[in-house]
């Protein structure tokens, strides 16, 4: 089961994911994700502080949205990494692609800087 909330911050996007990512509640994410680059929303925080459990389904979800928004001149940044989500950024050496911050203010922030 996968609960999210998604809020605004100014240009920002704030994805707080609660549950599991995987695949059978990736394609619900996936379905956000499309309505955002749809409105043209390139800057995106994800807030993993909630989130249990990834498999390669979430983290293709979230590697996918970073390539799409690259393109667009946009990112994905990664807040309040912990638990087995963190893990599997490690081993798939995901803490490199992405800017992972302690807090998601900190990572909303650095879109402006």
């Amino acid at each position: 089961m996968l609960d999210y909330q998604k809020t605004e911050q100014g240009d920002v996007t704030v994805f707080a994911l609660k549950g599991n990512l995987d695949a059978l509640t990736a394609p619900a994410l996936k379905k956000e994700i499309e309505a955002l680059l749809a409105a043209r929303k390139i800057h995106v925080v994800f807030d993993l502080s909630s989130l249990d459990l990834i498999d390669s389904s979430g983290v293709g979800a979230i590697v996918s949205l970073f390539k799409r928004v690259r393109t667009l001149q946009g990112d994905v940044k990664i807040a309040r990494l912990r638990g087995q989500p963190a893990e599997i950024f490690k081993l798939l050496r995901l803490d490199r692609a992405f800017e992972i911050f302690d807090a998601v203010d900190a990572a909303v922030g650095r879109f402006k800087s």
